[in-house]
């Protein structure tokens, strides 16, 4: 009997990564191409013309695929593999039954989820996050996203909205976010906002990176703007330690990344308004993470849907 593998999928606004994933969460091949390269709308396309890739390399390989799961960055009705209204970065998938029209074109069962979910699921089944009864991943890059596993279950919430921990208001008279509120803690420490307010400050386009590596050269603006980010993820990070009071939390993302080097002040700020005890017993990582990493997070949705489903059934 051949090998089997799964099929991981991150869709992201700019990238659409996707790899072959084997049980043991090693990425056996990994494909990423612009997710619009066909031009504005065409995800979609994108999506399949990957899967149809992959499907191929694993016949070269002598592997069988027996699932698909793709992290996709919106509200998902995880039940149905299909996408709410709310996707900013790929909007044609909005609505979209992304599970069935994808399960026609591959022929094996397709699970589809909120990005960050999938990525929770990826660290607490491979990686930092493993053995974790309770644990919040919150990603840190473009947007805001978070994934919150309680008792070993995904917590995705009612209606699909579980995790959305970037709209959690910080600041009650804050800075308008692109979700209709106002002092989210996603307009404080996202990327597009750290380089929206920064280029405001410095009067030139600027990336979020930049605004950190300039922090470190010690420019006051830069500085300042990143103080701020340091200030209001305390301020979130509090939040979710007094709230949900779980074992572990994990940072990821590209802003992050850049906030490694700057853990002091983010700890410090969470320890202002976290409960001492509850902060104590929490154990707070940043990781940096690679594209390998958000393909394991199709991989795992695959590996606990199917469990999930069974269990269910049975």
């Amino acid at each position: 009997m051949a090998p089997e593998v799964v099929i991981g999928v991150d869709v992201g606004g700019t990238t659409v990564a996707a790899g072959l994933v084997d049980p043991d969460g090693r990425v056996l091949e990994h494909h990423q191409v612009p997710t619009h390269a066909r031009g504005p709308g065409t995800a979609l396309e994108t999506i399949g013309e990957l899967l149809d890739r992959l499907g191929e390399r694993a016949r070269a390989r002598g592997v069988t695929v027996t699932g698909v799961g793709l992290g996709v960055p919106g509200i998902i009705d995880a039940e149905r593999g299909a996408v709410g209204v709310d996707i900013h970065y790929a909007p044609e998938l909005a609505r979209a039954s992304l599970g069935a029209m994808l399960r026609e074109r591959v022929g094996v069962p397709v699970f589809v989820d909120n990005d960050v979910n999938a990525l929770a699921l990826a660290e607490w089944t491979w990686g930092a996050g493993r053995g974790a009864r309770s644990l919040v991943m919150l990603a840190l890059g473009t947007g805001v996203g978070g994934g919150i596993i309680v008792d070993g279950r995904l917590h995705r919430g009612h209606a699909g909205f579980g995790g959305e921990l970037g709209h959690v208001p910080i600041d009650f008279d804050g800075p308008p976010c692109v979700c209709g509120g106002r002092g989210c803690l996603k307009a404080y420490v996202s990327g597009t906002d750290i380089a929206l307010r920064a280029g405001e400050r410095l009067g030139r386009p600027v990336s979020a990176a930049e605004v950190f590596r300039l922090a470190a050269e010690g420019d006051a603006a830069a500085d300042a703007i990143v103080e701020a980010a340091c200030a209001a993820l305390g301020a979130g990070l509090s939040i979710i330690v007094n709230g949900l009071n779980p074992e572990r939390v994990l940072l990821a993302g590209s802003v992050a990344k850049s906030l490694r080097p700057l853990e002091a002040r983010v700890r410090a700020a969470l320890a202002r308004y976290a409960f001492a005890e509850a902060l104590r017993a929490t154990h707070l990582e940043i990781l940096a993470l690679d594209k390998d990493a958000t393909v394991r997070g199709g991989a795992a949705l695959v590996h606990y849907e199917t469990r999930r489903r069974k269990m269910t059934t049975s």
